[in-house]
């Protein structure tokens, strides 16, 4: 679809409600499996805040591994101010996740960063969910970026690390080879982490962080293809120093 046709506020809403309605779909009739799910239980339990960090181009159905009103912490989603970050808010609202808005300057232009940085922050202190992806919004692919470190170092919330994967799909070939699940078929979540950053961390000790983060988002990504019957998606290149 066209860029320019997303500039309609009310084409984004449209789009985003059948984007949201097909998300309940494919998660309502794919038959799941969970692997390592003590790990977010622990964290249900505790009530405290919380980070949950997904790759970009899986973002889609990260609303079937979170326990939206029953007894998870109350989740948020970071998305983009793009245009198509106005679709993704309107699927994310229709699956029972509301939006903070935002994502960081570019080329001298504001997007909303530090006030989206606000409005996290006063989330978790209430004991909320924030969901991130530390590779959005324009990649590398399945490269953590430090903002989820700097969050959690901010408010003190353990990182938890979640993929998924399902036995038919399309995975377009996008900069975040963005996945596309089709329903009745079979699923599988994995967990990973916690991972937590202290709130006196050097520059060394959050790049450690950051690297674990990419390590084990990595390596459950690839178990939940694995698990799936699929070939792994590779992340991206490092970037060059």
């Amino acid at each position: 679809m066209p860029k320019r046709l997303l500039h309609s506020p009310l084409l984004q809403m449209l789009i985003g409600r059948l984007m949201g309605g097909y998300m309940l779909l494919v998660g309502a009739t794919t038959r799941w499996r969970h692997v390592d799910r003590e790990i977010v239980e622990r964290i249900w339990a505790d009530q405290g805040p919380v980070i949950a960090c997904i790759w970009h181009g899986r973002i889609l159905l990260v609303h079937k591994g979170w326990a939206i009103g029953a007894g998870g912490q109350p989740p948020k989603m970071l998305i983009s101010q793009s245009r198509e970050g106005g679709v993704v808010a309107h699927a994310s609202q229709v699956v029972g996740a509301p939006v903070i808005r935002g994502s960081s300057a570019k080329a001298g232009r504001r997007k909303g960063g530090f006030e989206a940085l606000r409005e996290m922050l006063r989330h978790l202190e209430r004991g909320g969910c924030m969901c991130v992806t530390p590779d959005g919004p324009r990649g590398p692919r399945m490269r953590a970026q430090l903002g989820p470190i700097q969050l959690a170092k901010l408010s003190g919330a353990p990182i938890v690390c979640l993929a998924w994967a399902t036995s038919a799909r399309r995975v377009f070939s996008s900069w975040d080879r963005f996945t596309l699940p089709f329903p009745f078929g079979r699923g599988v979540f994995v967990w990973g982490g916690p991972i937590a950053v202290a709130r006196d961390a050097d520059n060394a000790a959050m790049e450690g962080a950051r690297l674990a983060l990419e390590t084990e988002m990595n390596r459950i990504a690839a178990e939940a293809d694995r698990l799936a019957g699929l070939a792994p998606i590779a992340p991206a290149e490092h970037a060059p120093a």
